[in-house]
């Protein structure tokens, strides 16, 4: 029996008054038919048989599509229209992984919020943003539009990126739903291929995959995405446990869930079903509201209601949970007047939020004998070499369906600014695309870093190179660009290599061939002028690594959090191929775990990130060494800036649970704070801890804590080593 105040509400009111055709109608996300093709979904708007449409952004035509929405059809109910807002709008922000690089949650919201008045201005009122997969194989392509591969900073980040869309009221004229997905793991997908299968232990989906997800519906996300992959043998379109038992039963999640593109449709694909009549029931009959693309729901629907395979309660509560954020969205009082106008919006303004999203994302990970930042006054002639250091395109990275590459600044044309009073820039492309394996420009290059005082490199991926369906079985630099790292050496000459990529790449085998590394993801839209500040030093570093770097291919799944095993690797224990002795006898005794051919430790840890200055950590100290369930600790570190120069630093905690029902990650990410320190200044930096910082999900499925003892670090990065102890007690 249905609670009768739900049909006393106007949402209930408005469902009483639907015919079945209606009703199927609001289940339906179509994929625009575009241009004068558009013509031929009219009359189903007009009959209600459309509730929701993806990919028009013809202000225009939006404009008459709601029209007819709310002057022709006989409910009045506007649409959904529906885009992936993934990184910026026109303005295109840095891929997500790389705004994670900021660690700045305050930033992240204003790119969000950017990017929800420039689709507005659009008609668009729904975006499939933020992707809160945690990934730890950064072979698949989609790591780019992940925050990395820990759950408290995705939480964080994407719980901001929710409030920057939605705004403080959803109905806000420039607000606009976001759609948190791919619910849920994966970003845990067999080998790093999209739209493989997933095989993550409950255990680990509670503690790893879903925080992020829980975090951002308690934000406010109004709606959320299926998963098109199969977690543990049940596809997540089609997944109950997900579905109702988890985001329903246990979240209490009041707004709608959509499928991912045909996801539905493919249930049949992966094996889980016969056809689509069978799809749209296993898919409606797990909580499935909404499907995107293809049809089953309405081809099958009025059938499985005769045969009594599903019910007509289940079609109300879909329709009923739809309505709900079209109402939350202020579309069911959508008027004429409010139809017809589209904010104009500060473009410039957008940009000054895009460039700093840029300084920020960009992480510098080496920088040999203080190589930068650049002088301008000690340079006469500066080679850029490389495809991607004048590509207003490739700089803007994977899903920028809307970004205008017309206003976008290159690093060539930035650096080039730069040198107008001081140096002479030589441009030379180097390679053809980041994949070629020509030698063509080889020479040119070679002999421009000849005729120069410093090598600009700008080398990494094109952003066809991630994304989906872009996934990489080896992520080395493509193409010939370790050949042409090598060339350049020759020289002689100090190289700094730019990087530009969707994912972290493996550079074991040329990160000792130059002088100085920027990672800066792609971009965006401002990307010269970013590059250029930290190049010459108009803005010291300060990103942070959200993602461990491995130092080859091989070395995936790598990542901070992990296990410590009974047997953990070394520095004693550590013996690489080229030591073992001939005819080594094969014993037990005294191994542990690493790969003979490369190190245990990651080429570059999770949360690391150098700056101009240095940051030295000391006196960590615990307001106590016991906590109760009821109290807290306070923990402290004193950080100073012992450089010559003012700068940012991410200070951060990780925690480690000695003993637990089930093995501990050797550390989590617990808290972080952004500082500001002039040179020669410390400042304590003071973190709170309380027992809700040590739940997790123990091996009766319980979520709780578990008293024993527990080390406490605070530092600059996941390999921090100051470290604090402390005993979590029952009383």
């Amino acid at each position: 029996m249905r609670d009768q105040s739900v049909w006393q509400s106007p949402v209930g009111k408005l469902i009483n008054e639907m015919t079945l055709d209606e009703k199927i109608g609001q289940l339906m996300l179509i994929n625009s038919p575009g241009g004068h093709s558009i013509n031929s979904i009219k009359d189903d708007l007009r009959a209600g048989r459309i509730g929701a449409i993806l990919n028009e952004v013809d202000p225009e035509t939006v404009r008459e599509l709601q029209r007819i929405c709310i002057e022709e059809s006989r409910l009045r109910i506007p649409l959904l229209i529906g885009r992936d807002v993934i990184h910026g709008f026109r303005t295109v922000f840095p891929i997500p992984l790389g705004q994670a690089a900021s660690w700045d949650p305050e930033l992240i919201e204003q790119c969000a919020r950017v990017s929800a008045i420039e689709a507005k201005s659009r008609g668009v009122n729904w975006t499939y943003a933020p992707m809160l997969d945690i990934c730890r194989d950064p072979r698949w392509g989609r790591i780019a539009e992940t925050l990395g591969e820990d759950p408290y900073l995705t939480s964080v980040l994407g719980s901001a990126m929710v409030k920057g869309f939605q705004g403080d009221n959803l109905s806000g004229a420039d607000s606009i739903a976001a759609c948190v997905k791919h619910f849920a793991g994966y970003g845990a997908s067999e080998s790093g291929k999209d739209y493989n299968i997933t095989n993550i232990p409950e255990n680990e989906l509670r503690n790893v995959h879903l925080p992020p997800f829980k975090a951002a519906i308690e934000a406010g996300a109004a709606t959320v995405m299926t998963s098109f992959s199969d977690l543990n043998g049940i596809p997540a379109s089609a997944n109950e446990f997900l579905l109702k038992q988890v985001l329903r039963n246990e979240w209490n999640f009041n707004g709608f869930v959509v499928s991912d593109w045909e996801s539905v449709r493919i249930l049949q694909t992966a094996g889980l079903t016969e056809g689509d009549k069978e799809s749209a029931e296993a898919a409606i009959n797990a909580g499935m509201d909404m499907e995107m693309a293809s049809r089953t729901f309405a081809d099958h629907i009025k059938t499985l209601l005769d045969e009594n395979k599903i019910s007509m309660a289940a079609i109300d509560k879909m329709v009923e949970n739809i309505l709900r954020v079209k109402e939350r969205m202020g579309l069911l009082n959508f008027n004429a007047e409010r139809l017809g106008y589209f904010r104009e919006y500060d473009l410039n303004g957008h940009l000054e939020i895009a460039k700093e999203a840029a300084r920020k994302s960009l992480v510098l990970l080496k920088n040999n004998n203080y190589l930068l930042p650049l002088k301008k006054t000690n340079l006469t002639n500066v080679a850029v070499i490389g495809p991607l250091a004048d590509d207003k395109y490739e700089q803007l990275g994977t899903w920028i369906f809307d970004g205008d590459e017309n206003i976008s600044e290159t690093a060539l044309h930035a650096i080039t600014e730069e040198g107008k009073e001081n140096f002479s820039v030589k441009y030379v492309r180097g390679m053809h695309t980041t994949r070629s394996r020509s030698y063509d420009f080889f020479e040119e290059a070679k002999a421009a870093a000849y005729d120069s005082d410093v090598v600009l490199l700008f080398l990494g991926e094109e952003s066809i190179l991630s994304g989906e369906a872009h996934c990489r079985s080896d992520i080395s630099l493509p193409g010939n660009q370790a050949e042409l790292i090598n060339a350049l050496k020759e020289t002689g000459k100090p190289i700094v290599l730019v990087l530009m990529a969707g994912r972290p790449l493996a550079l074991e085998y040329i990160i000792d061939k130059v002088d100085a590394l920027v990672y800066a993801w792609h971009p965006g839209t401002m990307s010269g002028t970013a590059i250029a500040d930290i190049l010459f030093g108009k803005y010291s570093p300060s990103g942070k690594l959200p993602v461990t770097f491995p130092r080859v291919t091989g070395q995936i799944p790598v990542y901070y959090s992990q296990k410590n095993t009974g047997r953990p690797a070394t520095p004693e224990s550590f013996n690489h191929i080229d030591n073992l002795p001939i005819r080594a006898h094969q014993v037990s005794v005294g191994n542990t775990s690493f790969h003979l051919d490369t190190h245990y430790t990651p080429l570059f840890p999770f949360g690391f990130g150098l700056s101009y200055t240095e940051f030295h950590y000391s006196d960590i100290r615990l307001s106590s060494d016991k906590l109760t369930p009821q109290g807290k600790i306070l923990a402290s570190a004193t950080v100073t800036n012992t450089g010559n120069r003012e700068a940012e630093e991410t200070v951060q905690l990780y925690i480690r649970d000695l003993a637990g029902s089930i093995t501990r990650p050797v550390k989590e990410l617990k808290g972080f704070k952004k500082i500001r320190l002039e040179a020669g200044k410390s400042s304590v930096v003071e973190f709170e801890i309380t027992v809700n910082d040590l739940k997790f999900w123990n091996k009766y499925m319980k979520y709780t804590y578990e008293p024993g003892k527990f080390h406490l670090w605070i530092g600059g990065d996941s390999d921090a080593n100051l470290r604090a102890e402390f005993e979590l007690i029952q009383i």
